[in-house]
């Protein structure tokens, strides 16, 4: 590329040393080191040059080529993405869908292990409240059968010692004599109703053996053809 511009340069400097034509702009230049500097410069053009001016002859074709593929990549790219969105759907579906099922089984074990704990602590709640009312019953009966001793034994060291006393045997005296004199006059009260009762038996016999006879006269005085058989006491 050095040269390109090396050649323009000794190029420029003929044209201005060149003799001119009177009367005219034009010179006189050496035809055969113009050329020279001409064919050098074109050697000296890159490749590229001739490469970008293809492109610039077919730029109308290549912008619609490249168009085309890039309508096409991105058709491609958007298929693709459809495809990859659709699979990252159905991917997250079958993810929710094991992790539902995955949580449903954790949630089932787990109400499982919940009922089978509450099933172990509420035997073994049972287990101790029956042994801990067992406990209480026996406890409870032990305390009572000691209270009824001690009852006992204070009630017999209290006759005992009510036994020794002086007023107890005052009273057991008085109580004696109150005992005879009650004895004494139910004996006699007895006596008065037994008597009672058998004048009131005797009376009343009085009295059924004369409304027996008064009944056998009424009878008697009663009975005829018309009325035999008819109102006849039982005998």
């Amino acid at each position: 590329m050095y040269r390109v511009f090396e050649a323009l340069d000794e190029l420029v400097t003929t044209l201005e040393e060149a003799r001119g034509v009177p009367m005219t702009s034009s010179c006189v230049v050496p035809r055969g080191d113009v050329l020279e500097l001409l064919d050098d410069i074109r050697d000296a053009i890159p490749a590229e040059l001739d490469d970008a001016q293809d492109v610039l002859d077919h730029r109308d074709e290549l912008v619609e080529t490249a168009r085309q593929e890039s309508q096409r990549q991105r058709d491609d790219a958007r298929t693709e993405a459809d495809q990859m969105v659709a699979k990252a759907r159905d991917e997250a579906a079958r993810l929710v869908a094991e992790a539902r099922t995955s949580a449903e089984s954790l949630v089932a074990d787990a109400q499982a292990e919940a009922d089978r704990m509450a099933t172990t602590g509420r035997r073994e709640y049972q287990e101790l409240t029956g042994r801990a009312e067992a406990e209480a019953e026996r406890m409870t009966v032990a305390g009572r059968a000691a209270y009824e001793r001690a009852v006992a034994d204070g009630r017999a060291e209290q006759a005992r010692l009510v036994e020794q006393t002086q007023v107890v045997q005052a009273a057991r005296g008085e109580a004696k004599r109150i005992h005879d004199e009650v004895s004494a006059e139910v004996h006699r009260l007895r006596s008065e109703c037994d008597a009672y009762v058998e004048g009131t038996l005797t009376e009343f016999e009085d009295l059924l053996n004369r409304t027996l006879r008064a009944i056998g006269r009424g009878r008697a005085h009663h009975s005829g053809p018309v009325a035999a058989g008819v109102g006849e006491y039982p005998r």
